[in-house]
């Protein structure tokens, strides 16, 4: 299996389409591969992962690889040891085949100094969002069997959406973010699961998630993982439940008059229908108060990016910089992506923050009592309101990024949120549909993805990289 993808990976990945999703193969992937084949012959499987091939945005520490961001301020660090993440996956038998391109420094689409861009497999001149974006395309042209994406923003749920694979941002301290840059002490940031199938999916959150001490923030997922997710999973799990469809526009940039945005309302549409066919009671739509007016008041600590950095290097007998003042004044960052430059200078206050608190617990309650009056499961919302950008809009002024990505479970933090394929528009490209719950309900909204996606089976891998002579 792991010579099969890396194949596929020698053939697509920097030649044919050039999807250019993999920054670093694991060089001791194949001896991994046959230390797995011993062991089962011995003992049987080692976990439950045992001898599948992931690939990790490159934002996460595995050791014998480096953590590069994607970013050349970082293309020859190597870290002292795993993230906790990493260390979980090879002990539940996983092997890491390698890393993948992301938003330059951990944020936006799939623009990086060291690697360029990424191109969508279902139309090579466009993004494939990101910042997790290289997992996405990876898993769409099929270079491993489950990816880890990272979402602060929008991270796993755009590049799910514009690649056709599933993704989920869970509830804040569910997954550690130990040896993750852009870790604690901040909040917002979670790793997170990415796979082709919703099983895939919750097989994989399984092995992640956990109490660590390095990431305090995990010690308030503890009591609220189940044994295993796959229990959730019911091919009639639309059947009765009552989703919210939340039909305003909340995406960042979006433009609500605009062709582009009406290919996606289509979809979504199409899709709602799809939810009550399957069985799902609909109140649509639901009107939640002072919605962007509250998610306008998005902001940061002033100290957030800088304290997590030390964090983040702290586990490092070697760090590239000292600092984050250091990296910011370093010669090459001038060569980061513009979108990175402009995100990490970018200044914040105690008072914009402050009230950034405030807004982000009164849309909290705001959500839940719209939730609790309709007797909500869930809330429905389009993955992403406009279709993935061209890749030459991307890097050249006005250097278009994020664009058309509902943010709300991020502001919110607290809640988890699953991107689930919900098929194509009339340009032929992905689009998508995220349930959102409350916390630490990703059973439920597991369920619901599951159901959805049995109902439907949207997802058709890209033409750009079809199967290989030889393969099964």
């Amino acid at each position: 299996m792991v010579q099969l993808y890396l194949n596929r990976i020698e053939a697509y990945d920097k030649k044919g389409p050039a999807i250019n999703a993999i920054i670093t193969i694991n060089p001791r992937a194949l001896e991994e591969a046959d230390r797995l084949d011993s062991a089962f012959k011995a003992s049987g499987f080692v976990g439950p992962l045992h001898g599948i091939p992931v690939i990790i945005k490159d934002q996460m520490d595995a050791k014998g690889m480096p953590t590069t961001l994607g970013s050349i301020l970082f293309k020859d660090y190597y870290p002292d040891r795993d993230s906790f993440v990493a260390e979980k996956l090879r002990k539940a038998g996983a092997i890491i085949l390698g890393k993948t391109t992301l938003g330059e420094l951990g944020g936006g689409d799939t623009h990086g100094s060291l690697f360029g861009s990424t191109r969508n497999p279902y139309g090579l001149d466009r993004t494939v969002g990101g910042s997790s974006g290289g997992s996405g395309a990876g898993l769409s042209a099929n270079f491993a069997t489950i990816a880890v994406g990272e979402e602060g923003f929008a991270s796993i749920r755009r590049p799910s959406t514009w690649n056709s694979v599933v993704g989920m941002r869970p509830t804040a301290g569910l997954v550690s973010r130990g040896g993750m840059y852009d870790g604690w002490p901040e909040v917002t940031g979670s790793l997170g699961p990415m796979a082709r199938t919703v099983t895939d999916l919750a097989r994989l959150l399984d092995v992640m998630t956990g109490y660590d001490t390095e990431d305090p923030l995990t010690a308030r997922g503890v009591g609220h993982i189940p044994e295993t997710y796959t229990k959730f999973l019911d091919k009639n799990g639309l059947k009765g439940a009552r989703l919210g469809i939340l039909r305003e526009p909340m995406g960042s940039g979006s433009e609500p008059q605009s062709e582009d945005f009406a290919k996606i309302t289509a979809v979504f549409d199409k899709a709602v229908g799809e939810l009550k066919i399957a069985g799902a009671t609909l109140v649509d739509p639901i009107t939640i108060p002072k919605l962007n007016e509250l998610l306008a008041k998005r902001a940061t600590s002033p100290t957030e990016m800088s304290d997590a950095f030390k964090v983040f290097f702290g586990r490092s007998a070697r760090p590239p910089f000292q600092s984050f003042q250091e990296m910011l004044g370093a010669p090459g960052f001038a060569k980061v992506v513009p979108y990175a430059q402009n995100r990490l200078r970018g200044k914040s206050d105690e008072s914009r923050h402050y009230e950034f608190l405030r807004a982000q617990d009164e849309l909290m309650t705001n959500v839940m009592k719209v939730m609790a009056d309709h007797k909500l499961d869930a809330i429905a919302f389009k993955s992403v309101e406009h279709q993935p950008t061209l890749i030459k809009d991307g890097v050249n002024p006005p250097f278009v990024n994020t664009k058309g990505v509902p943010h709300l479970n991020t502001f919110l933090v607290f809640v988890p949120a699953i991107a689930v394929p919900a098929g194509f528009t009339t340009d032929n490209l992905p689009a998508g549909i995220t349930f959102m719950g409350r916390p630490y309900e990703e059973g439920t909204i597991l369920k619901l993805a599951y159901g959805y996606e049995q109902a439907t089976h949207h997802r058709k891998p890209p033409k750009t990289t079809p199967p290989l002579a030889g393969e099964p």
